[in-house]
């Protein structure tokens, strides 16, 4: 064993034991696709025994189906909903202009020694608000407030499931949101992922999903499979509803009108992708390193 195998017990030794025992936590909770059944029993436990729920509007209304959120008429103009038990949350609406300012909250929050459920949608590590909290912890000299991640079912995985077994092999996930970085980075990725012949689900699909799908095409056969799923996990509740339409990478770009929101993902299918039919209806399916039922 190498002497580099000391390093991480040691530098996580140096930021441990010190967090005040009167301190809440702050849960960064992943719901996944949102309806109360693709979410895990943790994070359901999490929200409803937290002292603070910081969630969109859209979140909220999700939290709501199944009770785990109180109903809206508990909620009084402080923003306190109190439970059938007494308990008592304060439920803060979230939203994208406020995510610097909510942080900020939340860490205050917990310093008074109360627990925040921070929630996002999918997976909060996915293209979701982990990296933000421990940014804005670092900016703001909060490294005394501890952070756990509540794991949460992403998009492409509920996506994936939707539409089959697609995923199977080794397979990468590309936002095309160049909100933070440029375009050639986004174009440079893409046609890594394309000639290593990963499957690639991309997230974002609002922004330049045709030039994407153009980019891939140098690099890939127009005949590869591709899936357009919208608000996979989210049957009508979405923006856009739960659908599921297979095409090919030559045609992907002519579908647009299936194409319309954030909730939307594609997943491009490599050259092993195929489709597989039963009696019920057509599937996505990439076997695993082109293995067959003799390799099990």
């Amino acid at each position: 064993m190498s002497s580099d195998a000391s390093t991480p017990e040691t530098d996580t030794d140096a930021v441990t034991g010190g967090t005040p025992a009167d301190y809440g936590t702050l849960y960064v909770v992943g719901i996944g696709p949102g309806l109360p059944e693709h979410m895990t029993a943790k994070a359901k436990r999490v929200i409803e025994s937290a002292d603070v729920v910081i969630a969109s509007s859209l979140y909220q209304a999700f939290l709501r189906e199944d009770g785990t959120l109180p109903p809206e008429d508990t909620v009084d103009d402080d923003g306190i909903a109190t439970r059938a038990s007494g308990f008592e949350q304060e439920i803060v609406r979230s939203t994208m202009g406020r995510q610097i300012e909510l942080a900020r909250a939340a860490f205050e929050y917990v310093r008074e020694g109360k627990d925040v459920a921070h929630v996002s949608g999918g997976d909060p590590s996915v293209y979701g608000k982990s990296d933000l909290l421990f940014t804005m912890a670092e900016r703001e000299d909060a490294t005394d407030v501890p952070i756990e991640i509540v794991p949460g079912l992403t998009a492409a995985l509920g996506g994936a499931a939707n539409v089959g077994a697609p995923l199977c092999n080794d397979f990468c996930t590309i936002s095309l949101s160049d909100k933070w970085r440029g375009w050639d980075e986004i174009e440079e990725k893409l046609r890594a992922a394309a000639i290593s012949d990963f499957v690639i689900v991309l997230y974002n699909c609002w922004r330049n999903y045709e030039q994407a799908v153009e980019i891939v095409r140098e690099e890939r056969t127009d005949d590869a499979l591709v899936a357009i799923v919208n608000d996979a996990g989210r049957e009508d509740a979405g923006r856009n509803g739960e659908s599921e339409f297979i095409t090919t990478l030559g045609e992907a770009a002519d579908h647009d009108d299936r194409v319309s929101g954030m909730g939307t993902s594609l997943i491009i299918g490599t050259h092993e992708t195929k489709t597989w039919r039963n009696d019920d209806r057509t599937y996505l399916v990439t076997p695993r390193g082109g293995r067959d039922v003799e390799d099990f």
